[in-house]
């Protein structure tokens, strides 16, 4: 075996000089001390100790993010394969000869004793190959593997060096085990380390400082009584170690610790020095230019950069800060990059000292760039935030961006933005605009009002206003008033947007399809407030089809709630029943914010689980309805709560609360349109009715005035409890003739009509009225007009059992088979022959909230495939074919 020494260990001073005749500082091969302030991450410690099982171990990370602390605590640990060997590498290290003079020495400091016949580089400037070969062979024939350590690589961006160590690693494995530490990736060819499994990285992500490690470094800071201030302080930071150091040692001379976390300002924190020290600083002045300038952005595109600068080179310079990991880090792979909020906030104080008056410029160039790219709710917010409101609102009106205000999915950040703006902005563009987020906020009083003031400007002397100026305020006019018309006068009202439309230069016109899609959907919600159902039906379907594109998916949410109601007061149930379930769907899209999704879709759900008897489905639809974001800000949709409640009271024999419920329902929709009022008149005669008052029925219903056939059959209804039975019959007669009633109306006209032959004693009238109102109502399994009628219903079936069989699903409970008219609301008996998992209910319970099986997915951490898998299990367990049936029945077997 050849003798061996040290390679540090020769005779003389020689022996610690360089390959160009300097002395080799000892210092640059100690493992740091480890800060007493040290947060020991086992989570990290972990990683590093997996990392070293393998050749090479990556630490990359901005300045500041503890990287160096983290190897340094991880080598004091001796949990390594074999001894650590430290090197930290500086800029004068970058020559070839010089580096590897370095590493060899690092390794002879740290007594791993090399063969004296590797020898030394010759020359400053190269480390021949032939050296590198020695290198790596003595490595390979160790008994034991060696961790080296090298701190600082960014210091050394050579490729003579990063070729070295790559030659040197992959003929010394699998003795060597490489960590490099870095706030740059090295020239390595990393991509070849990860395709074959070789590397192990820990990057910014996973260096970042937890809820949980904040907290511990608040408790070592002595601020335990203040850990609640760590979620504030991660999100500040970002979880960056040395900018969460700072601001605890700041915390800690604070007066109010809780309050500085809250809100401490970057102009007052040591953070700033540090930053501007350590980062800034160090970049040319051009990068520091595009860094100071951009910094009023949340997101910098390389060509929005330019636009800032005057200059061409953002895209590399913004390549560059990505690759070293200055706080810049890109977004999904796209062209876009964001600053860390905590850096981007140094900057923009750097911009305003330095450069006090510039940033309002910067920002005001930056809208019109956002603008023209498309990206209108981050160009209003440069301009707002810049105070050109003017520009905002003549953004938002001449590009015909008003529609963008009440639908898509800058809605609510659009309204959010320009509800700050001041009221007292002359000009019909400011006045259009705060009428559609008046509108927006459902205060059509306030709306009104804007558009007014809106009209006053455009018709002062002089003024010339635009034909998009124009189109918005016959728009907005539609949309804030529909319950201010009344018959023929409806269409009319709609007919001035659309001509109002023609002016506008096609292209334009082509690009906003929500326009066109909220005149029809104003015009039908027109027509519903009016009191003219069938029209509003039509006209709901015919909004429907005009909703196109992402931008007209919360208008599509809408119409197909409001749509689905109308379908279930028509009687047409399944249709209702699809367009509900849709509506929910489409709410679940990212183009309908929570705060703009509607309750209508519940509504409906409940409305038809109530007409087929399932009550338990319509009472949990309509609390859902009740919890929506525009609950108690829709008049009609207000008012169909109020008659759901009223009639489900009812359904369980409490008279009074169903009275209460209407009242309660007039009291906080307030001023109503003809069809709500109509809705709630309906709901309050009802429960006189059942109570055994229909002369009080009959005197609400007269207070309410003609109201179209649905008012009609009720009255008829009241008048046949009254005794009066030629009234009901003279007031059934025109009803009975009309062609296009609708199913619900016409099963409870057959069944008004055999209750009167019932009482003149014409049986078999009485068994062809009520055949026809069987065969009506099959089709929707449509069974509470049936149990609304009386106990006569059951004692007619009882006479023609061909035709109780026939029908055997109105006897039976729902989903039970049963042969008995239950309206108790009591649970049946099921009999189960598996028992749910505690998954497979998780799973229910989700879908009951109307989930989609994707956010049911991301909701328990699952595949949506397994989520199918356990739906059908469920499906099977409870002998159902459909999501909804399975929800009823487990709901009915107290199963969630």
């Amino acid at each position: 075996m050849p003798k061996t020494a040290p390679v540090s260990g020769r005779v003389g001073a020689a022996a610690h000089l360089g390959p160009g005749g300097d002395p080799l500082l000892a210092a640059k091969f100690s493992v740091p001390e480890v800060p007493r302030a040290f947060i020991r991450r086992q989570r990290l410690l972990d990683r590093l100790t997996e990392g070293t099982a393998g050749p090479l171990t990556l630490i990359t990370g901005p300045a500041g993010a503890g990287k160096t602390t983290l190897a340094a605590a991880w080598a004091r640990q001796r949990t390594a394969p074999g001894p650590v060997v430290w090197l930290t590498a500086e800029y004068d290290d970058r020559a070839p000869g010089v580096f590897w003079a370095y590493v060899l020495e690092a390794l002879g400091h740290h007594e791993v004793v090399l063969p004296e016949a590797v020898g030394q580089p010759r020359s400053a400037d190269v480390a021949d190959h032939s050296l590198l070969a020695r290198i790596a062979s003595a490595l390979a024939h160790l008994r034991r593997p060696v961790v080296l350590v090298i701190d600082g690589l960014e210091q050394v961006p050579v490729r003579a060096v990063a070729s070295g160590l790559d030659f040197v690693l992959n003929h010394a494995e699998p003795q060597l085990r490489l960590v490099l530490i870095s706030r740059v990736d090295p020239l390595l060819p990393l991509h070849r380390y990860r395709a074959d499994g070789r590397i192990h990285e820990i990057r910014s992500a996973d260096l970042a400082f937890t809820r949980q490690e904040t907290a511990r470094l608040l408790r070592g800071h002595g601020l335990a009584r203040y850990e609640e201030s760590a979620d504030a302080l991660v999100a500040r930071t970002g979880g960056w170690a040395a900018g969460l150091r700072l601001c605890a040692l700041e915390m800690q001379r604070a007066d109010n610790p809780a309050g500085f976390a809250r809100t401490f300002a970057a102009s007052q924190s040591a953070v700033a020095d540090y930053l501007l020290t350590e980062v800034f600083a160090a970049q040319s002045a051009a990068t520091q230019d595009l860094l100071m300038r951009s910094s009023i952005l949340d997101r910098v595109h390389p060509d929005l950069a330019n636009a800032l600068t005057g200059r061409e080179d953002a895209e590399w310079i913004l390549a560059e800060l990505t690759r070293a990991h200055v706080f810049v880090e890109p977004i999904d792979a796209t062209p876009w990059c964001r600053f860390q909020p905590l850096f981007a906030e140094v900057l923009r104080m750097h911009l305003r000292h330095h450069r006090p008056g510039l940033e309002a410029c910067l920002r005001r160039r930056a809208a019109s760039w956002l603008a023209d790219s498309g990206r209108l709710a981050e160009a209003v917010e440069q301009a707002a935030t810049a105070g050109d409101w003017e520009w905002a609102c003549a953004c938002m009106v001449h590009r015909l961006e008003i529609g963008r205000l009440l639908t898509g999915p800058e809605a609510h950040r659009l309204e959010r933005i320009l509800s700050g703006m001041p009221g007292d902005l002359a000009g019909a563009e400011p006045a259009l605009v705060t009428g559609a987020c008046a509108l927006a906020q459902h205060d059509t009083a306030r709306s009104r009002a804007r558009l007014d003031r809106a009209e006053e400007e455009m018709h002062q002397p002089g003024a010339r206003p635009s034909p998009e100026a124009r189109l918005a305020l016959s728009l907005l006019r539609l949309l804030a008033a529909p319950d201010a018309q009344g018959g023929d006068s409806v269409s009319r009202s709609a007919q001035p947007t659309r001509e109002l439309a023609e002016p506008v230069p096609r292209p334009l016109a082509e690009a906003h399809p929500e326009i066109e899609g909220l005149r029809r959907y104003g015009l039908a919600c027109a027509l519903e407030g009016a009191g003219r159902p069938d029209a509003a039906r039509r006209a709901f379907t015919y909004a429907l089809a005009g909703c196109t594109g992402e931008v007209t998916q919360a208008l599509r949410h809408h119409c197909l709630g409001r749509l689905a109601l109308m379908e279930s007061q028509h009687g047409a149930l399944s249709q209702a029943e699809e367009h509900a379930r849709l509506a929910l769907e489409v709410a679940g899209h990212r183009s309908v914010p929570p705060t703009r999704r509607s309750g209508m879709g519940h509504l409906a759900l409940a409305a038809v689980a109530f007409e087929r008897g399932e009550l338990p489905d319509a009472g949990h639809h309509l609390d859902l309805a009740a919890a929506s974001p525009d609950a108690g800000h829709d008049p009609v949709l207000d008012a169909d709560i109020a008659v759901t409640r009223s009639r489900l009271d009812l359904a369980h024999g409490h008279w009074q609360a169903a009275l209460m419920a209407v009242e309660a329902g007039r009291t906080h929709a307030g001023p109503l349109a003809a069809w709500p009022a109509q809705r709630l008149a309906l709901a309050c005669s009802a429960a006189h009715l059942a109570r055994g008052d229909p002369a009080s029925a009959i005197a609400v219903l007269n207070e309410a005035g003609p109201g179209g056939s649905a008012h009609t059959l009720a009255l008829a209804q009241a008048r046949l409890a009254a005794g009066d039975l030629a009234g009901a019959l003279g007031l059934l007669a025109p009803l009975d003739r009309r062609q296009d009633a609708g199913i619900a109306e016409f099963v409870r006209i057959r069944l008004l009509q055999a209750r009167v032959a019932t009482l003149t004693r014409d049986t078999r009238r009485a068994h062809g009225l009520l055949r026809d109102a069987l065969a009506a109502a099959h089709p929707e399994r449509m069974r509470r007009p049936f149990t609304e009628a009386g106990p006569w219903v059951r004692h007619l079936l009882e006479q023609l059992p061909d035709l109780a069989t026939e029908h055997a699903w109105l006897t039976a409970r729902p989903g039970v088979g049963k042969d008995t008219l239950r309206t108790d609301g009591c649970p049946p008996d099921f009999v189960i022959v598996e028992r749910l998992t505690d998954r497979e209910r998780e799973v229910l319970r989700h879908g009951a909230e109307m989930m989609s099986t994707q956010e049911i997915a991301e909701a328990m951490y699952l595949s949506a495939n397994t989520v199918k898998t356990h739906l059908r299990s469920v499906y099977r367990k409870l002998a159902v074919s459909r999501r909804s049936d399975a929800v009823r029945r487990a709901r009915e077997l107290r199963l969630i």
